[in-house]
């Protein structure tokens, strides 16, 4: 058991933080939605009633969208943009990060070998989705969570303009309000920012031990992690 729980203690630990940190936002959600429904003197919801509110569902997915978005728009840049001397960048000859390896042998040539996945096996077009499936899904998971954040906040929307004499909007409706790029972006420029200081602090700083650093010893100007 000690072995499974080292060998997946990265994603374990990620996952319970994740799992913390979303049972934080719904209670003190919670408490700041009936805060606002007391303040405008409107009946206060219980717990598992404000976890079904477009309040909760339009705070969650407006955060979970720029994760995915950054996420994937990343995967997908440093498969073509280069950032000589960063650890998550490509080389600038166009090798993959570390001694090159066989990250970007064509998979065609390994489909007879033992342990490769389906999809190289089979090749056509099932490799061919294969091959850039991590940046596919994760931008479809940004599209449904694009879709979460709108709808969510088409309720949320909707029942402040009701309480004050407004009428309700739709999904597609709340698209055109200010609010809902608001979000948005405000959340979205926080990604890329993240990212521009990942991909230009491990120029010069180290993280002895992470894959996401080159070595403590490595020149600056030494592009990848390894």
């Amino acid at each position: 058991m000690s072995s499974k729980l080292r060998n997946n203690g990265l994603s374990l630990v990620a996952g319970a933080l994740f799992i913390l940190s979303l049972a934080g936002q719904a209670v003190t959600g919670f408490k700041v939605y009936n805060e606002d429904q007391r303040e405008h003197q409107e009946q206060e919801a219980g717990f598992g009633e404000y976890l079904t509110t477009g309040a909760f569902y339009e705070a969650t997915f407006e955060n979970w969208e720029s994760e995915f978005l950054q996420m994937a728009a990343f995967i997908f840049l440093t498969a073509f943009l280069v950032q000589k001397g960063s650890a998550e960048s490509r080389k600038p000859d166009g090798t993959p990060r570390g001694d090159g390896g066989e990250g970007d042998d064509d998979p065609r040539d390994h489909a007879h070998e033992p342990g490769v996945p389906w999809p190289v096996r089979r090749g056509g077009l099932a490799l061919k989705a294969y091959e850039n499936s991590l940046s596919l899904v994760l931008f479809v998971m940004f599209l449904l969570c694009f879709a979460g954040h709108a709808m969510g906040g088409a309720a949320d929307y909707s029942q402040e303009q009701l309480a004050h004499g407004g009428r309700a909007v739709s999904a597609i409706g709340y698209l055109g309000t200010p609010r809902f790029w608001f979000e948005s972006f405000q959340n979205w420029q926080s990604e890329f920012l993240s990212v521009l200081a990942i991909v230009l602090l491990s120029i010069v700083l180290r993280q002895r031990g992470s894959p996401e650093s080159k070595p403590v010893h490595a020149p600056h100007a030494a592009t990848g992690a390894e």
